[in-house]
């Protein structure tokens, strides 16, 4: 899990990103203006900057400058911008950013620039594998009977193959359906709605509202990943 500092005037695209970057195991901090980012900044330093280049206060490429000079670009950074021309991309590569996405920002995109900024990121190390997972020893149902281990109750999550009631209108017929069928790809996929949203062909912003409709507890594929 990497700590992402996302700076950006608009709230939709700060909800949006920090909705993707949550869903993909990262801590997600949120700055709306340079003075905001700074005070993150100082606080504790992140892993990687998405750092938008129009801003009403000061705009990234100032603050690109303003911490290259200060020492402080020891991160990454990542600038965004719906309007910036090639001038201002390039003048941003040159003072220290490392690469720069064009609004609307494709979902490939973004992820596969977090993914290479985080590589690059200085210090950081591998996760290690939770310590249950290196101690727990696998059990069979012989060896917890008769070991004195207690046995767990293992929840198996939504299974592939079900079967549902015909004899019932249409639209309650089909809910069950869907909510089953999204409820079978969230436990697949770790519960991440992005590797959904990619499975399923959906729009991410339509997955979620249609999970909500549907009453699908958006926390269970986690709990069982």
């Amino acid at each position: 899990m990497a700590n992402i500092l996302v700076v950006d005037d608009e709230l939709g695209i700060r909800d949006l990103l920090s909705e993707i970057l949550n869903d993909e195991g990262h801590q997600v901090e949120l700055a709306e203006n340079a003075a905001q980012a700074r005070a993150a900044r100082s606080r504790a330093r992140p892993d990687l900057v998405l750092l938008d280049i129009w801003m009403p206060d000061t705009d990234g490429v100032t603050l690109l400058k303003e911490w290259s000079s200060s020492g402080m670009l020891t991160m990454p950074v990542i600038m965004m911008s719906g309007h910036a021309t090639i001038d201002t991309a390039v003048e941003a590569t040159k003072i220290g950013a490392m690469a720069f996405l064009e609004k609307p920002i494709t979902l490939q995109k973004l992820l596969k620039a977090v993914e290479q900024g985080l590589v690059k990121s200085a210090g950081r190390k591998p996760l290690a594998p939770p310590a249950t997972l290196l101690h727990t020893p696998d059990l069979t149902v012989e060896v917890a009977m008769t070991s004195g281990v207690a046995a767990a109750v293992v929840e198996l999550g939504p299974q592939a193959t079900q079967s549902f009631l015909l004899e019932k209108p249409l639209r309650d017929a089909r809910d069950e359906f869907e909510k089953a069928y999204f409820e079978f790809h969230l436990a697949k996929e770790g519960g991440s709605m992005t590797r959904v949203a990619e499975k399923t062909g959906l729009e991410r912003t339509h997955l979620y509202r249609k999970l909500k409709q549907l009453g699908v507890d958006l926390t269970r594929g986690k709990r069982a990943a």
